[in-house]
């Protein structure tokens, strides 16, 4: 059951994440079209980051009993996509509530 740990830690990130949004309306409940495209865009490209890494001999697995065992590619693990989903999309919802503050203490 350990090997589900990590993937389970990062689902349930993401949904707390989610639920947080959904409560205040700061990305994807707010504007879900281009919330959703950048966290695409980063995505994709922090997963080119890796497998870049990974042919430069930088990133690799090593020994890991938290993951599943899934790759997406030789030497990028399943839960990468998911820890880049959380990592994305926690930045997306921290520079829009940013944001938001900003605008509304220079509206006042």
């Amino acid at each position: 059951m350990t090997h589900l740990a990590y993937l389970g830690a990062l689902l349930v990130s993401i949904a707390g994440l989610g639920l947080l949004d959904h409560r205040y309306r700061i990305a994807v409940f707010d504007r879900p079209r281009p919330a959703l495209l950048t966290v695409a865009i980063a995505v994709a490209s922090f997963l080119v980051w890796d497998l870049a890494g990974v042919g430069l001999g930088i990133f690799f697995i090593g020994g890991a009993p938290y993951l599943t065992g899934a790759l997406l590619a030789p030497e990028v693990p399943l839960e990468e996509l998911f820890f880049l989903v959380l990592l994305v999309y926690q930045t997306l919802l921290l520079w829009r509530w940013l944001d938001r503050r900003h605008r509304a203490r220079t509206a006042a």
